[in-house]
Order: C-alpha cells, then sequence, then structure tokens
C-alpha cells in the first residue's frame, strides 16, 4: 500500500482514525485463533459514506480490505491474509433505534451485543442470541458469522433475528436489503445471503434486528452425572418433555478446569453436567421446573440436582461455563477449537469419538457446549512446539470431521469456515456446490477485494498448517 493511497484513506477518515505504526497494526493481526497476519494500515470509519468511499478506493487500486469487529472469531475470518487494510468498525457502534411497539432494534455494526441486550431490557424487551463472548463481540461480527449460543435450542441464532441490512458493496455501491416488517417475499432474500458471509461479500454498515418480549423470569439447573454417555442421551429425553431456553453440558475434563467457580463443590465421581435454563411468566416456569427437576431426579445415574437460589448463583453457574475455553490453555499452550453439530441423538457418538481420538492420538481432548441443539465444542489441546503432537492434532481434527459427516452433521455450527475449515469444505459440500458459491463471490467481488482467501479450498487443497 503506497503512501498516495494513505494519503487518500486518511482524507476519507482523518488521521486521527488511520492506523499505520507497526505497534498499532498488531492490535489488528489477530483473532481468537491465535495466529496473526500483519495488515498495511488500519482504517476505522465512522459512517456508511466512508466506508463506501474506502471501498471505491479498494476497487479502483486496488488492495484488500478485511472487516473486523472485536476480533473474538474462532476460524480466522478477521485475520489479513493478504496484508491490505483492515476496517476496524469500532467507532460505528450506535444504537439508532429501539422500537418498543414494533419490537424492532436499528444497530451500526459495532454495538457491543451484550450492550443491546442491555438496552433492549431496559424497554423489557430481549435480544436472544448470546455467544460466550458477548460482553465484547460485535453485532457485526455475529452477523458476519451467524453467531449463535446456549440460548439456539428455544430461540435460534442470529440469522433468525436479522430483518434487514445496510452494505456497501466492495465496489463502493450502497444498498439495502429485507424489510423491518415480521413478513417480506420481495425479491430474492439478500438479507439470509450476507448473515453469515463471513465479510466476503459486503461491508454491513446497519442491522435491522427482531426483538421479542422478555421473558418475566428464569430458572437455572445444575445436575450432575456419573457418565459422560448417560448425560449426552439424557439431553434427547429432556427434550422430549420440555423446552428449556438452554441446554448445555460439560465433560469431565472441562468439569476440572472451573471446578473452583461452581457456587458448591462438585462431588467426587462427577463425569458429566448439564446446566438447564428454563424460562418464561412465573406461573409457566415454576410449574415446569417442578415436572423437570421430579423427572431428573428419578432418572438413573444423576448424582444430584441443584436449582439455583437467585440470579447471583445463576450467574456463577454461567460464568463458570464461560470460562472453560479460556482455561483450557492449563493443559496446553494451544488449541483447535472445532464446533461441530449432530443429530441430538447422535451425541454421545460423537463424544465417545472425541474420547478415542484422545486415547489414539495421547493428547488432551475435551468437549462441552450447546447439547440442546447438537452444536459440540470439541477441543484439541496441544502444543505446536512439539511436532508429534501436532501430528496427532492434525489427525484427530481430521477424523472428528470424517466421524462428524458420517453422523449426518455439519462441521461449523456457529464459528464460520474462515481459514480453519477451508480445506475441508469438500468434505460436506459437493463440487457443483462450492462452485456456485464461488460464482456468487466473484459477482458481487470479482477482484476479491473483500477477505481473500477466506472459506473456499486454498488452492492445491492443502490442509492447514495447524
Amino acid at each position: 500500500m503506497d503512501q498516495k493511497t494513505i494519503k487518500a484513506l486518511k482524507q476519507i477518515v482523518s488521521a486521527d482514525n488511520l492506523r499505520t505504526a507497526e505497534e498499532e497494526l498488531l492490535c489488528y493481526s489477530y483473532d481468537g485463533t491465535g495466529r496473526e497476519f500483519v495488515p498495511e494500515a488500519v482504517a476505522l470509519p465512522g459512517s456508511t459514506a466512508e466506508v463506501s468511499a474506502i471501498m471505491q478506493l479498494a476497487s479502483a487500486t486496488p488492495f484488500p480490505v478485511v472487516v473486523r469487529g472485536a476480533g473474538t472469531g474462532m476460524t480466522g475470518g478477521s485475520l489479513p491474509l493478504a496484508g491490505g487494510l483492515v476496517l476496524a468498525m469500532g467507532r460505528m457502534n450506535r444504537i439508532l433505534e429501539i422500537d418498543v411497539a414494533n419490537q424492532v432494534a436499528v444497530v451500526e455494526p459495532g454495538v457491543i451485543t451484550g450492550d443491546l441486550r442491555d438496552e433492549a431490557a431496559r424497554h423489557q424487551l430481549y435480544y436472544p442470541p448470546d455467544p460466550a463472548s458477548f460482553k465484547f463481540c460485535t453485532i457485526g461480527g455475529n452477523v458476519a458469522e451467524c453467531a449463535g449460543g446456549p440460548s439456539a435450542v428455544k430461540y435460534g441464532v442470529t440469522r433468525d433475528y436479522v430483518l434487514g441490512l445496510e452494505v456497501v458493496l466492495p465496489d463502493g455501491k450502497i444498498i439495502n436489503t429485507g424489510v423491518r416488517t415480521a413478513k417480506g417475499v420481495v425479491g430474492y432474500d439478500l438479507t439470509r445471503l450476507f448473515v453469515g458471509s463471513e465479510g466476503t461479500l459486503g461491508v454491513v454498515t446497519k442491522i435491522i434486528l427482531r426483538l421479542v418480549a422478555a421473558p418475566a423470569t428464569k430458572q437455572t439447573l445444575l445436575v450432575l452425572l456419573d457418565s459422560m454417555e448417560r448425560a449426552a442421551s439424557l439431553v434427547a429425553e429432556i427434550l422430549a418433555r420440555h423446552l428449556p431456553c438452554t441446554l448445555e453440558y460439560m465433560d469431565r475434563t472441562a468439569i476440572s478446569l472451573v471446578a473452583d467457580k461452581f457456587p458448591a463443590p462438585i462431588p467426587e465421581g462427577t463425569a458429566a453436567l448439564l446446566l438447564i435454563e428454563l424460562d418464561g411468566d412465573r406461573e409457566q416456569v415454576e410449574h415446569e421446573g417442578q415436572r423437570l427437576r421430579a423427572f431428573l431426579q428419578a432418572a438413573d445415574q444423576v448424582l444430584t440436582v441443584q436449582a439455583a437460589q437467585d440470579a447471583t448463583e445463576a450467574e456463577q453457574l454461567w460464568a463458570a461455563r464461560r470460562a472453560v475455553s479460556p482455561a483450557s490453555f492449563t493443559l496446553r499452550p494451544h488449541k483447535i477449537s472445532e464446533d461441530v453439530v449432530v443429530p441430538r441423538t447422535r451425541i454421545p457418538e460423537l463424544v465417545a469419538t472425541a474420547e478415542r481420538l484422545a486415547a489414539t492420538g495421547k493428547i488432551p481432548i475435551f468437549t462441552f457446549g450447546h447439547a440442546g441443539d447438537g452444536n459440540i465444542h470439541v477441543n484439541i489441546m496441544l502444543d505446536r512446539g512439539n511436532p508429534a503432537e501436532v501430528t496427532a492434532a492434525e489427525n484427530a481434527k481430521r477424523a472428528l470431521f470424517t466421524k462428524v459427516i458420517e453422523l449426518g452433521g455439519t462441521l461449523s455450527g456457529e464459528h464460520g469456515v474462515g481459514i480453519t475449515k477451508a480445506a475441508y469444505l469438500a468434505m460436506e459440500l459437493s463440487a457443483e456446490t462450492i462452485a456456485t458459491m464461488q460464482a456468487i463471490k466473484r459477482l458481487f467481488d470479482p477482484g476479491d477485494i473483500l477477505n481473500p482467501g477466506k472459506i473456499f479450498p486454498p488452492p492445491g487443497g492443502d490442509e492447514e498448517n495447524i
């Protein structure tokens, strides 16, 4: 990127909102994968007009542009592989409107997900998507990856709440997609196309979101079992009788990582944990809670069923669940974090596969996640300085993906493809399907300016360098 381009970018966003110093660029070079690719410059636009002008410049010059939210992604989606410009959306962080009567919010992409949830709650409304990083991830990033979270079992994922978008295309043109009404079928559903496209088709600058009425109350249950397989099979039995808003599970290793964070000691012999939450009106939740507790207490291999006594204790339980991923680095310095999905009835087979791969490769592999919708986080721990562990991790990842497809699942439920799954895309999608997707990419972005190198298999089909 030459000085003429740098000068042009300063004219668009001002010198105060352009970063070119090496130490500043490093702050935008990494994401949740732990990998680093340093950009040549970082622009912090403050408006759709500025984004449009930047994309016109990028298209004419040309140079690659990678859009970045909070950098919490787990598949390398916001990494500037080809250098170029990072478009950091942190300044575009306004909640533009909360339409209480129509239960709609209009926000800019840099809005923190937790901030939107808090603002909606002040109006007795609820924005359900709740990725583990909701306290610092952004709505724009959630849209790019179609983020989910524990509440997806009842409420769905990000795409289920995006009604419409304002998008700047790679050539700088501005389009609006979707509606702000409950229904709308005029033309192609471009909104759904952009949601989950990982910033490869356009830059989202405004988001219209559906809100729902806030539940009056919640009840949180902690269930401890002496068998991981029984915990996995119990999930299907619970869902046949109830519709919890969350149904999470953790295996023995995951529990041990955060055992000190639970409100009460974890009994010896605990091999698995279920964290269940019901929500709704008070009478309904109390009735359902009594039925669910009675069912669980009568179930075999259940060690204990504990109900959170108040909101503080419930938050302690959820804080422990959210702490699993960061705590995992006590096992090894590096991690491959996969978010595969299988039919709920096949969860026991997936868990058994993970345990077998850990024993075969002699590396820690543990599982936790959204058992209610079959979205399981499989964590392969390794030391990248140990060649034997790198090889074992590579083998485990491919074997895991093979099993997931065999079980009728998908390779990603909420993390996206990015760079870490690109080489495996053909395991799930046919050559014709991939070619169709690539044709869509070329239609929107013929110069391959936006987020190049993401989603599609790399040349030669080589697997990633773990």
